[in-house]
């Protein structure tokens, strides 16, 4: 039982479900790719019944998501070389626990602001996005 008092299965959210793709299924996480080709923006999602905070991990799950953040930031890096990593709990529209991983570049649309609400989405092409997902999927330790 957490500490929401439920012991539930989890389950996807269903707008992380709509706005991301499935990249790859790691040892805690699902990793997703954000819907917007403006950033290279990774999402993970720890398979956790009713998590919302990272307080709500035991430390072996709080320990396996940093190893997976730092695998997906590593992708990213070696994939598209950024200025710089961001990393995001937030959990402020949607509540599961999921942790945002983007790459930033001095010349992308938003920087140096938060990429939430400085442009809308741009959605990948079908063919930009099997790009993008095998790209990545390449990019992860096996």
């Amino acid at each position: 039982m957490n500490r929401t008092g439920n012991t539930g299965a989890w389950q996807l959210h269903a707008q992380l479900a709509e706005d991301t793709h499935p990249v790859a299924h790691l040892a805690l996480s699902e990793l997703r790719l954000m819907d917007d080709a403006n950033h290279p923006w990774l999402i993970l999602i720890p398979r956790v019944a009713d998590a919302v905070e990272l307080v709500d991990l035991d430390e072996a799950q709080q320990a396996t998501l940093m190893r997976e953040i730092s695998a997906a930031s590593r992708a990213l890096q070696v994939e598209f070389k950024p200025q710089k990593i961001n990393v995001a709990a937030l959990g402020n529209v949607v509540p599961q626990l999921h942790v945002h991983v983007i790459a930033r570049f001095h010349d992308d649309i938003a920087w140096p602001r938060p990429v939430w609400g400085t442009a809308s989405a741009q959605a990948y092409t079908p063919e930009a996005l099997v790009t993008r997902i095998q790209q990545l999927q390449g990019a992860l330790p096996q």
